[in-house]
């Protein structure tokens, strides 16, 4: 019987059959983890119609399309059963690769972002119980949804060994927590032949013969506990790259997945990235790699560094000194029960962080804006492509490939007013919100409307031209804007910095050649409009007597004196801020009859502060 329910995507997956694609999506659900298999898919590029392109045997069909290239013909697609049909195609002839649109973009991927789906998924089907979990053979719809089904289980997970990779595996920790903060079980999976296990210290100790029988027992304890994410501290690159490697060497299954589907640790591509882990149904999050993500600084990301730092609390064992690895190992030959509290401690430590930091509610906030994965950190150009795609489709075009658009044109930085140096009494600071986005959301800016720019556009710079109607990105803008408001309103402090992240990346995107719509138009029109209004707001500060002695990309430092109470210097920034956004307002109503979303915002006051003489040198004021 078909039933309709949602879900939290977890992984998305695709291969490749002697029978075509397949497509699986894992989800957490209200009533548990769901697998969905899609058949029936194709691997698909475009390329201009009329193209002189012979028939070829990988490819399946030619349909002509009512779609058309950002300023060029119209096209037709080209189908493929495989995935590496598609790739084979592209290969064979370098102009394959200089013709084909769209052709680096996988069909899993492709497949959500069609159907606008980020996080949230809505699957009608036919819902079969399977092992532990529900599986949907083919959906007969899915969509994207608000809102998300089932809490969110993650297991903190560390590994002891006697040294590097090739050095033997004492122990595996393991303990559950809920996003929201619910502790669950946990046990220490220790390589020693003792007849009994035992409980200790919240947790419970097992004792195994050796590492094969550690690591199925700790497999078999995860499968049991069924948590929907993995989380660590360099998880990655270490702990799971360890046990993937362990587990090849002694032809133990590395089943960490769900539903029996292939797990494994793939090694990066180029020299300088990651590992990859691949864990189905089981995001794997690093808790250094999102801490970065989120732009948590700090001296060292080292896991007692960060514990001390944000909770108070150390490592039983210091990550510092000599004889730390001579203390492990001595601790496994002799007093194995002290190794098990270390390793216990590790995983606690790293939920405990993730906790007072929200770090996993930042991480599905920012896989519901976006459509990345939650596992995912960087992938701006890609959670770019995620959101503008399907909405350039709608407009009747499609995109090039990554890396077709090459340009050694480039676009100026954000603008530095020369500072006056000297000591300062009340200083003001008047900061544009978000000026990039605000610039992006006013003037039109935007890779679709730059190929529709049409009769009356809105001027940009370098020659560009936009259209006043039918943009996407200043309309993504808005919704996001609108997205960040609400969470501030609900304190929700994760979704407001996963929303001010994305915002702010859309210029550094259109400013990429990495971005597959790279123009230095686009970029330009944002940088140099940004120029404008900071040199016309510092005029028309000065034409209200108010001294300005420095500005840069967005702030401006506008200078009181010392005759000014703390009181009344408050308000006077309150009121510049309030009159400046009123006077873009009707300025750039005037004169591009636009609705300016310019919003000029009182940041500060200094009641002293020092202007270095080198320029971009720091300054230091008293607030």
């Amino acid at each position: 019987m078909s039933e309709t329910r949602v879900g939290t995507l977890l992984t998305r997956h695709w291969r490749d059959t002697p029978q075509g694609l397949v497509l699986w999506f894992w989800l957490a659900t209200d009533d548990g983890p769901a697998r969905v298999e899609v058949r029936g898919e194709r691997a698909v590029c475009f390329v201009e119609q009329g193209l002189e392109l012979p028939q070829h045997p990988l490819i399946d069909e030619r349909r002509p399309l009512a779609l058309k290239r950002l300023h060029g013909r119209a096209v037709e697609a080209l189908y493929f059963r495989q995935q590496q049909h598609l790739q084979q195609w592209l290969s064979e002839k370098p102009q394959h690769r200089q013709l084909a649109l769209e052709a680096d973009i996988k069909p899993s991927d492709r497949y959500l972002m069609e159907r606008f789906v980020t996080a949230g998924m809505q699957v009608s089907g036919d819902w079969q119980r399977a092992a532990g979990y529900w599986r949907i053979g083919q959906p007969q719809r899915v969509s994207a949804h608000h809102d998300e089904g089932g809490e969110l289980r993650a297991v903190s997970l560390d590994i002891e060994t006697g040294g590097g990779f090739e050095a033997p595996l004492y122990s595996i920790g393991v303990a559950i927590a809920s996003v929201v903060g619910r502790d669950g079980a946990r046990a220490v999976f220790m390589v020693k032949p003792r007849a009994a296990s035992t409980e200790r210290g919240g947790y419970h100790l097992h004792y195994c013969g050796d590492e094969v029988a550690t690591l199925r027992a700790c497999f078999a304890w995860i499968a049991e506990q069924d948590p929907d994410l993995i989380v660590g501290w360099s998880v990655v690159d270490f702990d799971l790259r360890f046990l993937h490697q362990r587990c090849q060497r002694l032809g133990v299954e590395f089943a960490l997945g769900r539903g029996q589907d292939r797990a494994g640790v793939l090694a990066p591509s180029r020299q300088g990235q990651p590992w990859v882990a691949r864990i189905p149904g089981r995001p794997v999050i690093d808790g250094i790699e999102h801490l970065r993500a989120a732009f948590w600084q700090f001296e060292s990301f080292s896991l007692q560094h960060v514990s001390e730092t944000l909770l108070g609390e150390s490592k039983l064992i210091e990550d510092s000194g000599l004889g730390k690895l001579e203390t492990i190992q001595q601790q496994y030959r002799e007093q194995p029960e002290l190794l098990a509290d270390y390793n216990m401690q590790d995983c606690v430590l790293v939920l405990r962080i993730l906790a007072h930091t929200d770090l996993l509610r930042f991480a599905m906030a920012r896989a519901r804006m976006t459509g990345l994965a939650i596992d995912r950190v960087g992938g701006s150009v890609a959670a770019f492509d995620h959101l503008y795609l399907p909405r350039l489709h709608r407009r009747g075009m499609v995109a090039p490939s990554l890396g077709q658009v090459r340009s050694n044109e480039s676009s100026p930085g954000g603008y530095v007013l020369d500072s006056e140096p000297g000591l300062y009494d009340h200083v003001l600071v008047l900061d544009f919100k978000s000026l990039y986005p605000s610039i992006i959301r006013t003037f039109c800016i935007d890779p679709y409307g730059l190929a529709a720019a049409g009769d009356n556009p809105v001027e940009g710079f370098r020659g560009a031209r936009f259209a006043r109607e039918g943009a996407i990105l200043p309309e993504l803008i808005a919704s996001l804007w609108a997205e960040r408001d609400r969470a501030k309103r609900e304190s929700n402090a994760p979704l407001s910095q996963a929303v001010k992240i994305i915002m702010n990346s859309f210029y550094g995107v259109l400013g990429s050649s990495g971005c597959r719509f790279y123009d230095a138009r686009l970029a330009s029109s944002i940088t140099l409009r940004g120029h404008d209004i900071i040199t016309r707001s510092r005029d028309w500060l000065q034409r209200q007597q108010r001294r300005v002695i420095y500005g840069d990309t967005d702030s401006l430092f506008v200078l009181l004196g010392a005759h000014w109470s703390e009181a009344d210097a408050v308000a006077e920034g309150q009121r510049l801020a309030c009159a400046l956004t009123q006077w873009w307002r009707e300025t750039i109503a005037a004169e591009h009859a636009l609705v300016s979303y310019l919003d000029m915002e009182f940041e500060t006051l200094y009641v002293r502060f020092l202007m270095p003489r080198v320029r971009g040198a720091r300054a230091h004021g008293t607030q």
